[in-house]
């Protein structure tokens, strides 16, 4: 039985690999990837933080006694601040599922592949592969570089993000990095 599940195994990551017709095992993202994903992040960051009513006094007097009025959070330069130092390292929840191509490669949960191996070993069935049972949940390589890229990405394009950010964002971020031709993505 442990002889048959390893060849199951083995035939469904061969023909994974010659699905993608390539015979490297590592595929790092391009930067139309990384785009992708820090659009989504960034995206789903201000959502998550423009729910907030909170008001931040800037009523501090310091050459008038006019002081400023305060600011609504969700307006504040302070907000984008929060995001921008905290947009890549949400791309850490991300996992990479190789039984899908393209950027679907990278998605938030357990791939398909390791969710059956991990439930053939809580049922007993010993499987063996190149990858020690402890690295089966650790971060991989080309989640790791996407995470990498997407923080020179950040730094890179940190003045064009902020102008989106100041506009109306009606625009998708994906497509408003697309319009600076020194992007090449």
């Amino acid at each position: 039985m442990n002889v048959f599940m390893c060849v199951v195994l083995f035939l469904v990551s061969a023909t994974a690999a010659s699905k993608s017709g390539d015979d490297e095992w590592v595929h790092l993202p391009n930067k139309c990837e990384v785009c992708k994903f820090l659009s989504i992040e960034m995206k789903s960051a201000f959502e998550e933080t423009g729910k907030t009513k909170e008001v931040i006094e800037t009523n501090y007097h310091f050459l008038d006694d006019k002081g400023a009025p305060p600011i609504k959070y969700v307006k504040s330069d302070i907000r984008f601040i929060e995001v921008m130092e905290n947009v890549c390292s949400r791309i850490m929840q991300y996992n990479l599922h190789k039984e899908r191509v393209g950027s679907n490669r990278f998605a938030k949960g357990m791939s398909e592949t390791f969710s059956t191996l991990h439930n053939l070993v809580n049922k007993g069935v010993k499987v063996v592969m190149d990858i020690p049972y402890e690295l089966w949940n650790e971060t991989s390589a080309e989640v790791a570089d996407l995470k990498k890229q997407c923080d020179v990405m950040v730094e890179q394009y940190e003045e064009v993000i902020e102008d989106w950010y100041k506009g109306s964002q009606e625009e998708d971020l994906t497509t408003y990095l697309h319009h600076f031709p020194n992007m090449q993505l």
